[in-house]
Parts: structure tokens; C-alpha cells; sequence
């Protein structure tokens, strides 16, 4: 026959060192001691009830034989005592001579010891009968007095209806505790299978991503509480990563795919002077001046990189100050002028004053600059571009570049300003795919966020234009 399979202690011993179950656990013991204490003040508080409420029937009881005592003398005391113990009273007499002498009474001796004559409580037992006839002690009460000729007077009952009421009330708050432990137990075992499978589940995904898989996702329960929390801020900084790494894995490509044709040549215009040099023809001069363009294109792209993964590492605009881009923009229209008269094309100006945002002049001119680069770039001569600063209906800054260009389709528009992203209509132009990409990082350093849309229409057949706009949250 086959094994039977072993018990999964494992997983007992996890669910018993889970935090949740010994949370519960420590709550149980506090509770435990809580109850303890107040067990020992409720024992203690009728007790002392009970004990209170049989000696005020004892005083009651002495007090009526002592009024009869005073009132007719030992003589009449005697019989009173004799048809009480007749009666089925819960009282107990003895009626002793000055001498100590046994006068009457139901009791042969006096439980008192050493008495001084003062009024003397004691407690005592009486000899009873318990179920199937067996003997039992009886706990009992009593007083004992000096009467004014001599003689002493001892009156006691039976107390054990008190003790019963106080082992009934103690065996009930008892029971009422060993199941609110059980069941705190029950729930603590619940709440720790619950917590750690859920966490499992948070550590299998943060396992996983830690050998390399960052497509797993931690399961979200729908509760709303702490864990599920944790579960979706663990997913998205997986998305994040995600993206992240797809991104730098297709940079690293599309750098090393744009990069090839200016270091190749670059190679080979330098192999080719260095021959020509050698042959003693051709113009070295020349051949270094292009061979320092090359060079600077490829220290533009590394910048661009640099600069875009500087502020995405950062996640915030590095010293950042309040100040008005109107001089900004005015000035960015000016030193694109004559670029755009070169090209014919018409450029102008839309300028609010006295708006006010919050960050980096340096970065925010670089990210106009492409703008206005792309605009002038893409635009057919004879089109227009406008610069346009404005306060928009939400209270936030708007700086935004239209032209009369090609534009960019609806389909494109999210992918145009990932790294290195270049679309075929911008093949045969200078250029490595990283201006749109550096914008879009700006502004969302900036705490704003790029947009892209269609220009004023059709132009000359060359397309619906583009307007491109990075939109800022107002400095207060």
C-alpha cells in the first residue's frame, strides 16, 4: 500500500509565525489577563455581597433575640429559641449560661474561640449531608454575644447558597472566556491563512521579478485594505520597471542603429584623408571639418539621452525657480526668425504677460527649441508657424508650437515621442528621433504634461499641421 502523505507541518509553522496569528495571539493573552482581573473583582465584589448580605440577616436575627432577652429576661429567650430551631429557619442557636454552661440551642459547642466578651463574627462549618446521603461540610457564618446577666448569645447561618450563587457566577464568566479564546483562535488561524496567502502571493511576484520576470502581477483581492494597497503599488512599479526596460532595451538598439552611419562615416572620411594625406592629395582641412560634424551629432544624441534619463531619474525639475516665460518665448521666436525667413517661412508670436511657472528656464528653452525646430523642419516653405503663451480655462500655463506641416496621425502620436522613434515621413531629414522624446520628459519633470494635436487645416495640400504643446501648472 502506499504511503499516506506526511501532515504539511510547513505550513502550519508559517501560519503560526505568521504576524497576524501571533498579533492574535498577544491580543489573546492581554485579554486573558483582562479577564483575569476582572474574574478575581467580580469573585471578590459578590463575595463580599453575599457575605455583607448573610450578616445583615445574622445582626437582624440577634438583634430580635436580644430585644426579647432585655425585654423578658432569660426566661422568655429560651422558649423563642426553641421554636425557632423547630421552625425551618436557615439560623443556627446556642444559649450559654454566665458559666458557659449549654442552656439550648442547635449547635454543642461554640465555634468561638478565646471570646472576650465583645461582639465576635466568625466563620465556621456545619456537618450536612450531600447527594446519595454522603456527609459534607457546610460553610456557615455567625456572631456572638455578651447578654447584659452573663449569659452568651451565638446566632449563625448557613452560607452555602452564597457560595453556590458566587461558584455559578465564577464558572460562568469562566466558560464565557475559554470560548471567547477559542474562538479568538479560530479567527487568528482565519485572519494568519488569509494574511499569508496573500503575502505568498506578494512574495512569489516579488521572487519572480527579482530572476528577471517582470511580466508577473500580484494578484489584487478587491478588500480595499493595506495588502491589496501594497498589491497595486507593487504592480505599477513593475509596470513602471517594465516600461523602463523595454524602453532603455530599445534605446540601446536605436542608438546603436542610428549611431552606425555617422561613425562609419566618420570612420571612413578619416580613413580617406589619412590615405589622401598620405598620397599628398586632397584637403585634410575638410575632411577634418566634417569629420568634427560627425562627431558633434553623435555628442548631441549622447546629450539628448543624457538629458532625458536625467530628468526621468530624477522625477522633478532640477533647480527649479519661479519665473515668467514670456521673455523665454519672445525670445525664442526672435532667434528662429531668420531661420524661418531663410526657408520662407512666416513666423509670429502669441504672448500672454505676466504668468508665472515654476521650474527649470534652461530645460524649458530646450524643450521650445525642439519645438520650434521640428516646426521649421517639417514645415513646406511658404507655411506658417505660431508661438503661442497663454493661461488656459484650468488655470495652467500653455506653451505650444503650430504649424502648417504635414502633422503627425492620431495613430502616431503616442508612439512619436518614445526615444528614437522616427517616422518614415522624416527619414530622409537630420535628425536621431530624441526632440519630442526630450519635451515630453521635460514636462513631465515639470509637473505638466506634452500634447499633441491637429494644426489650423490643410495647407497648401501638405497636411493638417501639428500643434505641439507643453502645458505647465501655474506658479502660485
Amino acid at each position: 500500500m502506499p504511503e499516506a502523505p506526511a501532515p504539511p507541518t510547513g505550513s502550519f509553522l508559517r501560519l503560526f509565525r505568521a504576524a497576524p496569528f501571533r498579533l492574535t495571539l498577544l491580543t489573546l493573552a492581554l485579554f486573558a489577563f483582562a479577564g483575569a482581573v476582572l474574574m478575581a473583582y467580580v469573585y471578590m465584589a459578590a463575595a463580599g455581597e453575599a457575605r455583607r448580605r448573610t450578616d445583615a440577616d445574622i445582626r437582624r436575627e440577634a438583634d430580635s433575640l436580644v430585644a426579647v432577652y432585655n425585654r423578658s429576661g432569660p426566661a422568655a429567650l429560651n422558649p423563642v429559641l426553641v421554636t425557632r430551631m423547630a421552625g425551618e429557619r436557615r439560623f443556627v442557636y446556642l444559649f450559654l449560661a454566665p458559666d458557659g454552661a449549654k442552656i439550648t440551642g442547635s449547635l454543642a459547642q461554640s465555634p468561638v474561640e478565646n471570646f472576650t466578651g465583645a461582639a465576635t463574627w466568625v466563620r465556621f462549618s456545619l456537618a450536612g449531608q450531600g447527594a446519595a446521603g454522603r456527609p459534607q461540610s457546610i460553610p456557615a457564618r455567625g456572631l456572638q454575644l455578651r447578654l447584659s446577666g452573663g449569659e452568651t448569645l451565638f446566632v449563625g447561618a448557613d452560607a452555602s447558597d452564597d457560595r453556590d450563587f458566587i461558584v455559578t457566577i465564577v464558572r460562568g464568566l469562566w466558560g464565557a472566556g475559554a470560548l471567547l479564546v477559542v474562538l479568538g483562535i479560530a479567527v487568528g488561524l482565519q485572519a494568519s491563512r488569509n494574511f499569508t496567502r496573500a503575502m505568498t502571493g506578494l512574495t512569489d511576484v516579488v521572487a519572480a521579478a527579482r530572476n528577471g520576470n517582470l511580466a508577473a502581477r500580484a494578484p489584487v483581492r478587491g478588500a480595499g485594505d493595506e495588502l491589496d494597497q501594497l498589491a497595486e503599488g507593487l504592480n505599477d512599479m513593475l509596470d513602471r520597471l517594465d516600461r523602463s526596460m523595454s524602453a532603455h532595451r530599445h534605446a540601446g538598439d536605436a542608438i546603436a542603429h542610428d549611431l552606425r552611419s555617422p561613425l562609419t562615416r566618420l570612420k571612413a572620411r578619416l580613413e580617406t584623408a589619412l590615405l589622401d594625406a598620405e598620397a599628398g592629395r586632397g584637403d585634410a582641412r575638410l575632411a577634418l571639418g566634417q569629420a568634427l560634424d560627425d562627431t558633434d551629432g553623435v555628442l548631441r544624441t549622447f546629450s539628448a539621452v543624457l538629458s532625458i534619463s536625467r530628468l526621468q531619474a530624477a522625477g522633478e525639475a532640477p533647480n527649479a525657480v519661479r519665473f515668467d516665460p514670456a521673455a523665454m518665448v519672445r525670445d525664442m521666436t526672435e532667434l528662429y526668425g531668420p531661420l524661418c525667413e531663410d526657408k520662407g517661412l512666416e513666423i509670429a508670436s502669441d504672448i500672454s504677460a505676466g504668468l508665472a511657472v515654476r521650474g527649470n528656464p534652461a530645460f524649458l528653452a530646450q524643450a521650445l527649441a525642439n519645438l520650434v525646430d521640428n516646426a521649421v523642419k517639417y514645415t513646406p516653405a511658404g507655411g506658417a508657424i505660431r508661438v503661442r503663451l497663454r493661461r488656459m480655462a484650468s488655470s495652467e500655463v500653455e506653451i505650444s508650437v503650430t504649424d502648417t506641416g504635414p502633422g503627425v496621425a492620431t495613430a502616431d502620436r503616442d508612439r512619436v515621442v518614445q526615444r528614437f522613434v522616427r517616422l518614415e515621413n522624416s527619414r530622409n531629414l537630420p535628425g536621431v528621433g530624441l526632440g519630442l522624446s526630450l519635451v515630453a520628459a521635460v514636462a513631465e519633470a515639470h509637473g505638466g504634461r506634452f500634447e499633441l494635436g491637429d494644426g489650423p487645416g490643410v495647407f497648401d495640400g501638405s497636411g493638417p499641421g501639428l500643434r505641439a504643446a507643453v502645458v505647465l501648472p501655474s506658479a502660485p
